[in-house]
């Protein structure tokens, strides 16, 4: 008796707490909070899922199959895309990867052209780190 009290009790507030933040149809949302979903065309979705289901099953083996192997291969490939590179970064989070990438290789030292450049750059470094180093 004490349990399914609880488990009403429990359920009464659970019930109230959601009802309490629900939101009023045609409420400003406060800024910084996610906008309200746009409403979506229920009836053409279904048409949409219909006609799909129709076309699949007009579909003779064979074509079935070409489908699921086709699927597959897609599948695969943007996995193996995303092991070598990771998630490519899309909009700002590509700016501002670009941007590290930049500022990160900007004091790496550049390519000398010949033999005699390097001599130089070396002897440079040597100057500059000073004696007994």
């Amino acid at each position: 008796m004490n349990k399914l009290l609880v488990a009403i009790v429990a359920g009464a507030f659970a019930l109230g707490s959601v009802a309490a933040t629900a939101q009023v149809q045609g409420a400003q949302v406060p800024q910084g909070e996610k906008t309200p979903p746009q409403p979506v065309d229920q009836a053409k979705l279904k048409a949409e899922r219909e006609a799909a289901k129709a076309a699949k099953a007009q579909m003779t083996p064979e074509e079935k199959s070409a489908a699921k192997k086709a699927k597959r291969k897609q599948k695969q490939q943007e996995e193996s895309q995303i092991e070598k590179v990771g998630n490519i970064p899309s909009g700002p989070q590509k700016a501002e990867a670009l941007k590290k990438n930049v500022d990160a290789t900007k004091g790496d030292p550049k390519a000398l052209p010949d033999a005699k450049a390097k001599q130089e750059a070396l002897k440079e470094t040597t100057k500059k780190a000073g004696p007994g180093q």
